[in-house]
């Protein structure tokens, strides 16, 4: 059974991000998706920085051991800047389907790693319950998503599936290294500063050396409504959503949290019936069924 803090922080990181991903959906389909990525962190960067200050009296926490800025860095490198690149990459060659059934093997992924790196351990009916939430949501996704019809015959077909396999491991890592840190003795808001703050430095760094910092910021000025979007999805995801994963992964083992993190398509099924008009089938409600009962397993035992 998870600790209730980390469980708690896990489903509340799910549904901030299945909050998210709605409102950058709308800024997305104004600005572009590069666009808002790199904006994104920039604001969150701010938003985690005026909080930090609010709290810890200082803007970044430059008074830790370096070891724990280290993994911070090296989480922020691995999650926010090659994972998501990769899965961003995947969604062009492969679409949104098949992307997102492959980072639904995150939560497992997530396991292995942990088992590997941070000797945590779960019991068989741990593992049976990450299972069943897995195969769930793979469920939900699989109903949301129709083939296209190339899909599996353009060349990109085999890159697509692997980057989509890169994005999931670069989210598994990116827990990993970021429980790494919180064990250094960081806290989860300042470790969640420095995975933004180094995400943003190299995402700008290579806006500015691709002249595309000054089109990146035009278009998200002269655009109001976008802004709005963006605002509100910054503060959702990459500010709360990403600061209460880390307390999840602090009071909980990573597989578990990760498994009760990858619900945002569970959550996200009556926010396309209500606002996108999208039609539930039989394999959305059963798969819904799979993830809750897992969920509950976890909880459980």
């Amino acid at each position: 059974m998870p600790d209730t803090i980390g469980g708690l922080a896990a489903l509340g990181t799910s549904i901030l991000w299945a909050a998210t991903s709605t409102f950058f959906t709308f800024a997305s389909r104004e600005l572009g998706s590069v666009a808002v990525n790199r904006a994104r962190l920039l604001l969150a960067t701010l938003f985690l920085a005026i909080t930090h200050l609010a709290i810890n009296g200082v803007l970044l926490p430059v008074n830790v051991k370096p070891e724990a800025w280290f993994w911070f860095v090296l989480s922020g490198v691995i999650g926010l800047v090659l994972g998501d690149a990769f899965l961003f990459q995947a969604f062009v060659w492969i679409g949104p389907r098949l992307s997102m059934l492959l980072m639904s093997l995150a939560p497992v992924i997530s396991m292995i790693f942990s088992w590997i790196f941070l000797a945590e351990q779960l019991t068989l009916l741990q593992v049976l319950g990450i299972g069943i939430t897995v195969l769930g949501v793979s469920t939900v996704i699989l109903d949301r998503g129709k083939p296209s019809e190339t899909e599996g015959q353009n060349r990109h077909y085999l890159k697509g599936l692997l980057f989509g396999l890169g994005g999931a491991v670069g989210q598994a890592l990116g827990l990993v290294t970021s429980k790494v840190g919180l064990n250094a003795g960081l806290s989860p808001l300042s470790g969640n500063l420095i995975r933004m703050f180094s995400a943003a430095v190299i995402m700008w760094f290579f806006a500015l050396v691709m002249n595309q910092a000054k089109v990146t910021l035009d278009s998200v000025w002269h655009s109001r409504r976008a802004r709005s979007f963006l605002f509100m999805g910054a503060l959702a995801g990459p500010f709360l959503g990403v600061w209460l994963s880390l307390v999840a992964i602090q009071h909980t083992s990573v597989g578990i949290a990760s498994t009760l993190m990858s619900l945002p398509p569970i959550f996200l099924l009556p926010v396309g019936m209500i606002i996108f008009k999208e039609r539930i089938g039989w394999r959305a409600v059963v798969g819904t069924v799979l993830a809750i009962s897992g969920v509950a397993m976890l909880f459980l035992v």
